[in-house]
């Protein structure tokens, strides 16, 4: 297999799944989603290719991939070993263009595109390494690793020497814990029972099976309804999650009601970026025993490092398309790490999964050292689709073999599924489940 040395060329897909018509992946604030995804493919002069993807919930998905699709005079043509020399450095440049970044900077669609496009250059760096993303990571020098990453605006919290001397310290030990993943795998919670279109019905049988394949912890999706929250949260409790759906005072009243289920964290209990109403619901929390996760809408490492100065989150809720793909997700990483904040991952749509893990194995065998407190989620839909699937033993990722990051979506799911003219999209058409602008929202 011949090594590739550049990019030539690069290509944007919008594919989209009607998740919307079983209500799988509904919640306060998204009742109708259509768990999608912003496709990128890096083609190169050898024999590899590199995919990425940026998730998104159905109508909006073109956007992300035109803002994409913009980038290509940035990736087409370039050395890889240009890019994957000095990757702090190149993921600044494509971040700080002079023009595109006024429509962010570092935030909404561009950040989303720049997820995509940054995912697809690690995944086809792991696979030139013929390794998983994660075993790269663990792998690689301290001094290359944190060069790969920007410090702009956060080197009042951490230092690219504070970053390497972590990584430095944690590696004396990191092989044992590797062996202990290889083995057990890491912890996972999951949402797929707790979907608020779902009927106690089938919350109840579904988190009867979740038990029974060693599922111990389940997130509950709240914030339509007090008093149906609390009949659900007696079905089942750990976490919740109210997805943006309140104001502060409302977030804390909400949360006394159902304190008595002693629910570890509420996730997201008001707007994703109001840092200080975070921390106040922190604080009125606390005595309660209830923590505050936040992040899956967190956009850039500035906000990160804001919630972890104010004490505004206890469990620290990356997402792997959210920020601008691995480079800056590593920054959170390693600055959650600093305040000793557990890093518990975001993951409940399309590839989010087989993405989010590689992190998780990364946090604990490269920077945290410790599994308290500490679970990735995981939602059990839209994994056939994916080349190399995740795998779930006893309520535990197990560690994925494949090289590169997100590997990819099976070609003829991307075939059929391609936004708006991919062959199962025109069978809803033709059916009027869907209307050809993807229609179908909250019914």
């Amino acid at each position: 297999m011949s090594r590739p040395t550049k990019i030539t060329a690069m290509h944007v897909k919008d594919i989209r799944f009607p998740t919307s018509l079983e209500k799988d992946g509904s919640d306060a604030m998204h009742t109708a989603p259509d768990h999608s995804v912003a496709y990128v493919i890096l083609e190169t002069d050898g024999d590899l290719q590199g995919t990425g993807t940026t998730f998104t919930c159905g109508r909006g998905t073109e956007i992300v991939c035109f803002a994409a699709d913009t980038m290509k005079n940035r990736v087409v043509g370039r050395r890889l070993d240009d890019i994957f020399n000095n990757f702090g450095a190149y993921w600044h440049e494509i971040t700080c263009d002079s023009q595109f970044r006024w429509i962010g900077p570092e935030k909404g669609v561009t950040h989303l595109a720049t997820a995509a496009v940054v995912n697809a250059l690690w995944d086809l760096w792991a696979k030139m390494e013929g390794k998983p993303l994660w075993k790269m990571l663990v792998d690689m020098e301290p001094e290359k690793l944190v060069n790969c990453l920007d410090f702009s605006y956060i080197e009042d919290v951490l230092t690219k020497d504070e970053a390497v001397a972590m990584l430095k310290k944690k590696d004396a030990t990191k092989d044992k814990r590797e062996a202990e993943m290889l083995k057990t795998g890491y912890p996972i919670y999951t949402t797929s029972c707790g979907w608020l279109g779902y009927s106690d019905e089938k919350i109840t049988k579904l988190a009867t099976e979740a038990m029974s394949q060693g599922f111990s912890r389940f997130k509950m999706k709240v914030g339509k309804d007090l008093q149906d929250d609390i009949r659900r949260a007696a079905i089942f409790r750990k976490c919740v999650d109210a997805n943006q759906v309140w104001g502060v005072q409302d977030a804390i009243d909400w949360m006394t009601a159902l304190a008595p289920y002693k629910p570890l964290w509420i996730e997201e209990p008001t707007s994703p970026d109001d840092i200080l109403g975070h921390a106040a619901i922190a604080k009125a929390l606390n005595p309660l025993g209830i923590g505050v996760a936040t992040g899956e809408m967190c956009q850039n490492r500035v906000m990160f490092k804001q919630f972890l100065q104010a004490n505004a989150l206890q469990f620290c809720q990356i997402d792997a398309c959210r920020l601008g793909g691995v480079n800056e997700v590593l920054t959170v990483i390693l600055m959650a790490a600093k305040f000793n904040v557990p890093v518990c991952p975001h993951a409940g749509g399309v590839g989010l999964c087989e993405l989010v893990q590689h992190y998780s194995f990364f946090d604990y065998i490269r920077c945290s050292g410790s599994l308290e407190n500490r679970m990735t989620e995981f939602a059990d839909h839209l994994h056939k689709e994916m080349c190399a699937p995740v795998k779930v033993r006893d309520g535990h990722y197990m560690p994925p073999q494949a090289p590169g990051f997100l590997v990819g979506i099976v070609p003829d799911v991307q075939k059929a599924y391609e936004y708006p003219d991919g062959s199962a999209w025109l069978d809803l058409f033709e059916k009027g489940l869907f209307k050809r602008d993807h229609d179908h929202e909250d019914n």
